[in-house]
């Protein structure tokens, strides 16, 4: 195995703690992970070079029983995580060719059903099937205890009597629906009732079942998240002997190696021991090499690295890969917030104490920015000029508070100077831009090296975004102490390998120049 760390003990005959059954909004991310965890470079070995290791043949069964563990652990990690989780019917797009086949599919069942129901007499074989399907799931929403509804369900639907009572022209299927609906309603979740309500109406019998069958299809989904709920608080306690237990069963059957996650980490390193030789990182200026460079500190500044990843051009690492789109998501707020106070610090600085003390006015302009910066990660947004609008925009508010609290409006020159100084935030190499992301980058740092969280001091210039930054920051510890308690021995493995090789090197220097 090329990669193995200590394993947790487990049980003989342990089954997993969650369902095989998944939404499909999770597939894309065990997808991500069955193509990332390729055969790559060996990580047990010596020297400074990572050899390959030749690709292994696998079976088809093997690729499946692999992507059904990766299923079953980004299920538990999701319930895990996000607390907010919940199963959701797939919605497919309306224009989508399985969206058209789903719809024609359903079209002919029920028009089979109105056929039959048409006929002179009428023929009951399809409306009993469906019975016998809207029995078994009213049962299943019965827990052991439900002796009496357990009773009336078999009494009522007694597929026997329904299909003598077929045969001699005496059913009665709005009595049927009757008894169905009023069972709905009292299995249902409250949330339910309108629906229930709303099929009442309902006379005609085709359409009836229609809507039952939808009920019961969401009363379906309420009872598989009210059983998540249920069980969050038991998987808490073993997820991360699961998850851990999962990644690894799955690591073994392909045969790879955490070649995206060494190459992260290696970076890492580099980049800290060049800045520990430089004082240029103020969370490391002063330090020694081997204190810069002690396993702790590199793991946290990578977790602050993965908020600047490239996501369009380079891989994720592979331990952090299900939680991919939440450090986009958080990234992508911190570019938003970096522009945000780049903008209002150069506001302040040319304005002076003229506006500086009008807590309103400062929320006014954040609002004005933030809504001019919505949408400002599409493909179709264009930064540059939207930063012009904003240095438009903000140069007339600017002049209309101080004309309102008796200070002479902006000098043709200085309002000039003030628009281009805004203007030029868009710039990737913009000082101020830059200097805003570095004390962005030093809070998370200093957040996740603290043993006390609030003894740390928000840096200047990020007072007017402090509330959204310390949001993010909430967030962003709850991810990396949930990851680092589930992958640290992986963590703990790449870790010796790479700074044993770092400490060869002196601050700065590459592995080939060596």
């Amino acid at each position: 195995m090329p990669l193995e760390p200590e394993k947790p003990q487990q049980g003989n005959g342990e089954e997993d703690p969650v369902s095989t059954h998944h939404s499909g909004q999770r597939d894309s991310e065990a997808e991500n992970l069955h193509h990332q965890m390729r055969p790559g470079t060996e990580i047990a070995c010596s020297g400074n070079t990572l050899p390959s290791v030749s690709p292994n043949l696998v079976s088809v069964e093997e690729l499946i029983e692999a992507e059904k563990g990766v299923c079953n652990m980004a299920l538990a990690h999701e319930i895990v995580v996000d607390e907010s989780f919940l199963i959701k019917q797939r919605d497919l797009p309306a224009t989508s060719f399985e969206k058209t086949i789903e719809d024609i599919m359903k079209k002919a069942f029920w028009d089979c059903l109105q056929a039959q129901l048409n006929e002179d007499p009428p023929v009951y074989d399809h409306a009993i099937k469906l019975l016998s399907e809207i029995k078994e799931t009213l049962l299943s929403f019965l827990l052991p205890g439900h002796t009496r509804l357990r009773n009336q369900i078999n009494e009522v639907l007694d597929l026997d009597l329904i299909k003598q009572e077929a045969e001699n022209g005496a059913l009665n299927i709005p009595k049927l629906a009757d008894f169905i609906i009023g069972m709905m309603g009292t299995l249902c979740a409250p949330i339910r009732d309108e629906d229930i309500k709303l099929i009442r109406n309902i006379l005609d019998v085709v359409l009836l079942f229609r809507e039952i069958f939808a009920v019961l299809d969401l009363m379906k989904l309420d009872m598989v998240n009210f059983a998540i709920s249920s069980i969050r608080p038991h998987l808490m306690k073993q997820s991360v002997d699961y998850e851990r237990k999962c990644f690894q069963e799955f690591f073994d059957k392909q045969h790879g190696s955490l070649e995206i996650a060494t190459e992260w980490l290696q970076e890492t390193a580099s980049e800290l021991l060049s800045s520990a030789g430089s004082g240029l990182d103020g969370a490391t200026a002063g330090a020694t090499d081997v204190s810069a460079l002690c396993p702790t500190s590199v793991l946290n500044h990578a977790y602050v690295k993965l908020l600047q990843w490239d996501h369009a051009s380079r891989l994720f690492p592979e331990p952090v890969l299900m939680d991919q789109s939440r450090f986009k998501e958080m990234q992508q707020e911190l570019n938003q917030l970096t522009l945000i106070a780049a903008v209002l610090l150069v506001i302040y600085n040319m304005t002076g104490d003229a506006i500086s003390g009008l807590s309103g006015f400062l929320d006014r302009l954040k609002g004005i920015i933030k809504a001019l910066l919505t949408g400002m990660h599409s493909h179709s947004f264009h930064l540059a000029e939207t930063m012009t609008s904003v240095s438009e925009q903000i140069c007339v508010e600017v002049n209309n508070c101080l004309s309102q609290h008796g200070f002479s409006l902006l000098p043709i020159e200085k309002e000039a100077v003030l628009k281009g100084q805004i203007q030029a935030i868009s710039s990737l190499d913009n000082s101020v831009r830059k200097l805003i992301d570095l004390r962005i980058q030093t809070f998370l740092k200093m957040h996740l090296a603290s043993s006390n969280p609030k003894s740390v001091i928000v840096p200047g210039g990020l007072a007017p975004i402090r509330r959204e930054l310390e949001e993010i920051t909430v967030r962003f510890l709850h991810l990396v102490n949930y990851n680092k308690l589930v992958f640290n021995p992986y963590y703990d493995t790449i870790l010796a390998k790479v700074l044993q090789r770092n400490e060869t090197l002196p601050p700065g220097a590459s592995e080939t120049e060596q």
